[in-house]
Parts: C-alpha cells; sequence; structure tokens
C-alpha cells in the first residue's frame, strides 16, 4: 500500500506527462479542423492579450489573417496555412507577437504589392521562429520595425525570373533586428536590407537565389557573421553603407559573367575578417569603397580574388591567404591608394634570408595579364598560353607597368593560418 508521500509522488508525475502530451492548458485557446474553432481569424478574436493560440495539425484556408493584439501562435507539426496563391497570409501589426512552428504556403505573384507569407508592419518586440515557408512570394517582410527576432526558418521559394519572385526575407526602414539560423533558397534576393540599422545576421545559409544571397544598401552599423552565401546568381551586394561588420562568412561557388562573392560598392569605414572566398568568378569587387579593412580572409580557386577599382581609396589588405586563383589582384588603372601588406600569395616566387617569415623582396600581384584583360576581355582565351607564361616571367624581371601601389612590401612566407 503506497504511502502518502508514495501517492503525492505519483500525482505530481503523472501531471508532468499529461502536460507533456497536451501543450494545449485551459487558457489557451485551439485551433482545430475538428472545432469548435476552426479559424485562426475567429482564435484572434477570442483569445486574451499576451495570451496562446494553438494550432493543430491540418490545413487552414482563410482570409489574410491580421494580429492585432500581442499573442504567442505556436503551431504542432503539420499545420499549414495557405494562401492558395491568391492573397497574403499573415498580417502583424501589433507588439509582442510570436509566430512559431506554422507552415505558410502558396502565396499569390503580384505586380502591385509586396505580397507576403507573413509581414510585420510597424510592429516592435516580435518573434518569428521555427517556421517553414514553401512556394511564397516574399517569405517573411518586416516594415519600420524593430527589436524583432527572426529565427530557425526554412524559407523555400520556387521563382523562375526575377520579376516573378520576392525576397525571402525582406527588412525595409527597420533597427535593431536579428536574422539568424536561417535557411533561404529559391528566391529573388535570399535576405535583402533596405534602410536598416544596428542589426544583425547570423548563421544564416542562403543558397541558389535568383539574384543575390544577400542584398543591402542605405543600412548603416550592421554586422554580418557566420552565413554561408552559396551558387547565389550573383553573389552578395553591399551597397551605399557605412560601418558594416562582416565576419567568418563562408562565399562559395558564386559563378557567373556578372557574379562575384561580394560586391562593395560605396561604402565606408567597414571591415571585412575571417572570411572564406572559394571558387567564385570575383571573390571582391571594390568599387567606390573607401576605409575598409580586409583581414584574415581566404581567397580559394576564384576566378579574380579581388577587383579594385582606382576610386576605392585607403583600403588595406592584410594577414590574406590568396591560393589557387587564376588572377590573385585584378584593378583598372595604375594609380591608387589602397595598400596590400603582410600576405600569404601561392605564386610569390622570393626567398627569405633572414628568416623573419617575410619575403625578402616585395611582391606585385597584378599581372600585367590581368590589366590587358581588364581593358580587352576577350583576351582572356590565351590565359593558359605559352604567351602570357612570357608576359608574366618579363613582368617580374622589368615590372614596369603594374601598380607600382598594389605592391605587397612583405609578402608572408607560408599559409597564416
Amino acid at each position: 500500500m503506497l504511502s502518502y508521500p508514495g501517492i503525492l509522488r505519483r500525482a505530481i508525475a503523472l501531471l508532468a506527462i499529461t502536460m507533456t502530451i497536451s501543450p494545449a492548458s485551459a487558457q489557451d485557446i485551439v485551433v482545430s479542423p475538428e472545432g469548435p474553432v476552426r479559424s485562426l481569424g475567429e482564435a484572434i478574436r477570442q483569445v486574451a492579450r499576451g495570451g496562446r493560440i494553438v494550432v493543430r495539425a491540418g490545413v487552414y484556408r482563410e482570409p489574410t489573417i491580421v494580429v492585432d493584439k500581442p499573442v504567442t501562435i505556436a503551431g504542432e507539426e503539420n499545420s499549414v496555412i495557405d494562401g492558395e496563391g491568391t492573397r497574403q497570409i499573415m498580417t502583424i501589426t501589433a507588439d509582442s507577437v510570436t509566430i512559431r512552428g506554422l507552415t505558410f504556403r502558396n502565396v499569390g505573384v503580384s505586380f502591385f504589392e509586396d505580397r507576403a507569407a507573413l509581414k510585420v508592419d510597424a510592429a516592435r518586440h516580435c518573434r518569428i521562429e521555427k517556421n517553414r515557408f514553401e512556394n511564397t512570394f516574399f517569405g517573411v517582410y518586416l516594415a519600420k520595425t524593430s527589436h524583432c527576432r527572426v529565427a530557425d526558418n526554412v524559407i523555400q521559394g520556387f521563382g523562375v525570373t526575377e520579376t516573378r519572385s520576392g525576397n525571402g526575407i525582406h527588412l525595409w526602414y527597420s533597427k535593431e533586428i536579428e536574422v539568424s539560423h536561417n535557411t533561404v533558397r529559391g528566391h529573388r534576393d535570399g535576405i535583402y536590407f533596405e534602410f536598416v540599422e544596428d542589426s544583425r545576421v547570423i548563421n544564416n545559409v542562403s543558397e541558389s537565389n535568383l539574384r543575390y544571397g544577400l542584398h543591402f544598401m542605405f543600412s548603416d552599423r550592421c554586422e554580418y557573421l557566420d552565413n554561408v552565401f552559396r551558387e547565389n546568381d550573383a553573389g552578395v551586394a553591399v551597397m551605399y553603407t557605412k560601418q558594416v561588420e562582416m565576419t567568418g562568412n563562408r562565399f562559395e561557388h558564386n559563378w557567373g559573367a556578372a557574379s562575384f562573392g561580394l560586391l562593395l560598392k560605396d561604402i565606408t569605414d567597414s571591415r571585412v575578417a575571417d572570411n572564406v572566398f572559394v571558387k567564385n568568378t570575383i571573390g571582391i569587387y571594390a568599387e567606390g569603397s573607401n576605409r575598409v579593412v580586409f583581414e584574415r580572409n581566404d581567397f580559394l580557386e576564384n576566378g579574380w580574388a579581388v577587383k579594385i577599382m582606382a576610386n576605392a581609396l585607403d583600403n588595406v589588405f592584410t594577414r590574406n591567404n590568396f591560393i589557387g586563383n587564376s588572377f590573385d589582384v585584378a584593378t583598372n588603372s595604375r594609380r591608387h591608394r589602397s595598400r596590400f601588406e603582410e600576405n600569404f600569395w601561392d605564386a610569390y616566387r622570393g626567398y627569405d634570408l633572414d628568416h623573419d617569415g617575410f619575403g625578402d623582396v616585395p611582391f606585385r600581384p597584378v599581372r600585367l595579364f590581368a590589366l590587358i584583360v581588364e581593358r580587352t576581355e576577350p583576351s582572356l582565351l590565351l590565359l593558359r598560353s605559352l604567351f602570357v607564361e612570357v608576359l608574366d616571367a618579363a613582368e617580374r624581371v622589368l615590372p614596369s607597368l603594374t601598380p607600382e601601389a598594389l605592391m605587397d612590401p612583405k609578402p608572408v612566407m607560408r599559409r597564416i593560418l
């Protein structure tokens, strides 16, 4: 016969099991195909401010859902909200809303509005977490929002042309946003920032998008950390921005006639560090970008590792590895105000007689043939020819045409780890 303490322990254990099996409490509003509440719209009307709605498995088709009070909406496995290819699915207009565990499916293409699976409009402190977005026009769209988090979502588009596809995660006029641990594929731009401030993009995978894996403009004091940008049509573009930190990212297999790992256009006072650029047409293309520090990056097997234009001023490349690239550095002018120092170049053929770890003669990373290709692109067909080998040998002996300013005076003898 059980004692009173034994009965109490068994009761507590039974209560814990019951709570595990049924995540909905008595205060929750439960949406289910069997009812009595069968739509999210009805549940939002009934739920108290700060309450919770639990969505059971099933497919729900209803007019655009407007979340106009602080609430948590949590979907169980296979809870699907279907826009039927005709409408935006959900709009959030209230602060402190959490959307978790839902599948958003089938947002219709529109040429007149930025129609999204989930749009947050002028709200704060929202959480968009652990959802799936399938066959959407825009996936998650934040406009005039702040202090929100978009995390652990899978966003899968099926765009064929840029004009008929929106962006996976789109931010406009927002600040202090975290976009982290998402996977985005098949959209026009995977992640898009415009007029965004003090925000972070962390540990996302953005791949196989029709244009850019990441595209941001006029977005100051943002950080992009530990992301993977892979097999996008044009890579990543950073434009008209200042005080940007891009650290620990991978730019992979962004191939095409106008493709690059990272395009920098008119950015200032920024830092690009500890990234890997592997097998891109162009690793970094810098135009009109000033006072940017590039340090400890790996440039591996790219067509051009770095293309830096003459209007990019006072940039510093230091402690980077250049290995297996067709061209390490290319430019459009012999006059430059950027500099390279203490980098590792696999093409360096110098020596280190004093054993201090640095080459005793400078290295000129801009090949004469790279200057020729910059002016006459069809000459690239001669890249592996004997003529180019002779040209390179002559330039090493008599370096008279390649830019003096882009010389590395202290090349590192061993790869930097």
